[in-house]
């Protein structure tokens, strides 16, 4: 007998049930975050921020209440620094974030896979970012070609990510 929980969903079952869905309310983000964090299942109602190489609002945002939501970072693909470490991920966990997605780039992995909090990213990568302020918080932001919103729910399993303007069953 297995300790491993049953999923409460499936993004498989979610991309059959919608494949033909044109209307953009449903949206697959491609197949190039990799997992770092504690949680390999995680969804919630998605908060953005928009950031390059400066992690000030993601610091600022995940040392908010998380109330179960998935922080979207939209990081511009940069692989030069780490926008989450090991002490955004234990915020995260810290004051109930359910997952982080970074369009960029996380470190401390060890601490990050101990977190008791969702999280993805293009790689990993040493280098801290510098502090300097800048940034949007939850606007609409483009990952990977996908367009993403405050609002919007994000649901993350072994097999990919999903994101739908309102909560699936």
């Amino acid at each position: 007998m297995s300790n491993i929980p049953a999923p409460t969903f499936s993004t498989c079952d979610f991309c059959d049930a919608y494949k033909n869905d044109d209307s953009g309310s449903f949206r697959v983000l491609p197949p190039v975050f990799r997992d770092f964090g504690g949680l390999t299942q995680f969804s919630g109602p998605i908060s953005t921020v928009q950031c390059h190489e400066d992690n000030s609002l993601v610091k600022a945002a995940l040392d908010t209440p998380g109330e179960g939501r998935v922080l979207v970072v939209d990081g511009g693909s940069s692989l030069r620094r780490a926008l989450v470490g090991g002490n955004l991920a234990a915020a995260a966990a810290r004051n109930g974030w359910a997952g982080v997605v970074v369009d960029g780039c996380v470190r401390d992995v060890a601490e990050l896979s101990a977190s008791a909090v969702g999280i993805r990213a293009l790689a990993n990568m040493p280098l801290p970012t510098e502090k300097r302020g800048q940034g949007l918080r939850d606007v609409a932001v483009r990952i990977q070609g996908v367009w993403v919103r405050p609002g919007d729910w994000l649901y993350a399993d072994a097999d990919g990510i999903v994101i739908h303007t309102t909560a699936l069953p």
